[in-house]
């Protein structure tokens, strides 16, 4: 009796460790999946940061040319041009230009964690995001503790947004909020400056009602 016992137990025994090592083998399967998956889109937010980031550089010469120019222009009218100016943080991650009475500010400060544009026929894009917004970036942002926060207010303030591919060779997708996030295409070398040229043809070319009701700007 006791012969048979130790017998039972040890294919109980065997029975347990097979099944174990089953279970192990499913779910390094799996998790290798996910790893995978996961691996593709850390390197496609790495890509698509690096990208972002030199497009943004270059967004940030642009504005001060922009300045210039409408120093220029100002100047031979006679208007003083001490409120138009170009300023950015240290790490370049929000520029704001302020003309006249608009202030205009552009940030990557959304690219906080690997994200996708929708396709409606095709993969989603990983890309990075540079968003416009109308008004001074710090201003809007005092008192905002969360990225929920930061992101709901980015987002009511929007304008519009460059979103940047992992790869140079693909096009960024330029999206304009009050065109119904109508999509334009735009090749790497021409991005920086058709971008923030609209961004200010846009706020800059429309004006402000008097406040009645519902009232508030137009586009001439």
């Amino acid at each position: 009796m006791s012969g048979g016992f130790i017998l039972s137990k040890s294919y109980e025994s065997f029975n347990n460790s097979e099944t174990s090592f089953r279970k192990s083998t499913l779910i390094q399967e799996r998790i290798g999946l996910v790893s995978t998956h996961m691996y593709k889109q850390f390197l496609d937010y790495q890509h698509a940061t690096l990208n972002t980031t030199e497009i943004f550089s270059e967004m940030i010469d642009n504005l001060k040319a922009i300045a210039d120019s409408l120093k220029q222009a100002f100047s031979s009218r006679g208007i003083t041009t001490e409120n138009i100016y170009v300023e950015h943080d240290k790490e370049k991650s929000v520029v704001i230009i302020n003309i006249l009475w608009h202030t205009i500010s552009l940030t990557t400060r959304c690219n906080y964690e690997p994200q996708a544009l929708f396709r409606e026929n095709n993969p989603p894009m990983f890309s990075g995001r540079i968003m416009a917004i109308n008004g001074n970036y710090n201003e809007l942002m005092e008192g905002i503790t969360s990225r929920k926060d930061m992101m709901e207010r980015l987002l009511d303030k929007e304008v519009a947004s460059l979103f940047v591919p992992a790869d140079k060779t693909q096009n960024s997708i330029f999206k304009i909020r009050h065109l119904s996030n109508r999509e334009f295409f735009l090749n790497s070398s021409d991005a920086s400056r058709e971008f923030v040229l609209k961004v200010v043809e846009t706020i800059c070319g429309g004006g402000l009602y008097h406040e009645e009701g519902t009232r508030k700007s137009f586009n001439i």
